[in-house]
């Protein structure tokens, strides 16, 4: 069967109420959370961004079921700080947590003060701090010199068993690239054929283990206030990369969308009034060959979409699927 899992978005809630939502979602029905990692929100309406570690802890001690990360070592993170806290979080809470590492956007790296690295360095460097992870995670002692450096490295306490770390990536390319390097893929919803493109990309590669989808959405009574809590809260669905790579602040966003096109915007966010039917048009996207969906409700109401989610959207979905 298919995960059905919450996506808790840090940039639109204040840590504490999205420590609630995510207690609530496992009340509602849903299978698994998983939650962003950002510095910055991507718009300033959104007006949050919460240290996802520290949320993570509380929300595992909170929760029963699992939950994952999206997090871009290399540059604000180093990736021996990122596995101790993976090793902690998984040796807290065995068999309920996993990761999935990218490249990251300028928006939250470039408080570094360091150069905001092209693609291919960046693709270089997360292939050399996955390396250092999984060797760290294993119980080595690290010391590496290239696009990261690390010096005699030791994670102490580990483990039993090192989470799953997958591979995030929005286009084909990188899917493939990733296939061989990770133990599973997690990407964004797009276009139906964008997506099947970047699962045969994996697969084709030999990318094995679970591939995740992440679905943005609004739910509301009518059409015209989804639609509207989209505009206000998601318009930065249209910005895909590579211009979302390079923007450094969440005003860049703003700037770039102030007047979204709706039906572009209906691309980038499932725009509902009706839960069968939205769970239907998720359905749709997870048949292309995912074997998890975590849903993003882009509004700031999370009770509400959690109490339609509960009695009707899951329900529906789970019929569907």
């Amino acid at each position: 069967m298919v995960l059905v899992g919450y996506h808790a978005s840090h940039e639109q809630l204040p840590p504490s109420a999205l420590l609630r939502s995510v207690v609530a979602a496992e009340q509602a029905g849903f299978d698994a959370a998983m939650c962003s990692d950002h510095l910055a929100p991507w718009g300033v309406r959104q007006g949050e961004s919460g240290f996802a570690w520290s949320w993570l802890g509380a929300a595992l001690a909170s929760t029963s079921f699992s939950l994952g990360v999206v997090n871009a070592p290399g540059q604000r993170y180093h990736p021996v700080v990122i596995a101790q806290a993976v090793a902690t979080l998984e040796e807290m809470f065995p068999g309920r947590f996993w990761a999935a590492l990218g490249s990251g956007e300028a928006m939250n790296e470039h408080v570094t003060g360091d150069p905001w690295p092209a693609k291919d360095r960046r693709n270089a460097r997360l292939d050399e701090s996955m390396t250092v992870i999984r060797r760290l995670l294993a119980g080595e002692e690290v010391t590496h010199d290239g696009e990261v450096r690390v010096h005699r490295a030791r994670i102490w306490s580990r483990p039993a068993t090192p989470p799953p770390l997958l591979g995030a990536a929005v286009s084909a390319e990188t899917a493939g690239w990733l296939a061989g390097r990770v133990d599973g893929l997690a990407t964004v919803a797009q276009s139906p054929e964008a997506l099947r493109r970047v699962v045969e990309a994996y697969r084709s590669e030999g990318g094995e283990g679970p591939c995740v989808l992440q679905v943005h959405l609004s739910l509301a009574e009518t059409d015209a206030a989804a639609l509207a809590l989209a505009e206000d809260q998601w318009p930065n669905g249209l910005i895909g990369p590579p211009r979302a790579w390079d923007f450094d602040q969440p005003e860049d966003f703003d700037a770039a969308v102030a007047d979204p096109d709706e039906a572009e915007l209906r691309k980038a966010v499932l725009v509902d009034a009706d839960a069968a039917a939205l769970a239907e048009r998720i359905a749709e996207l997870v048949r292309i060959g995912f074997d998890r969906v975590y849903l993003h409700h882009v509004g700031k109401n999370q009770d509400a979409f959690l109490d339609r989610a509960g009695d009707e959207l899951l329900p529906a979905l789970r019929r569907a699927l």
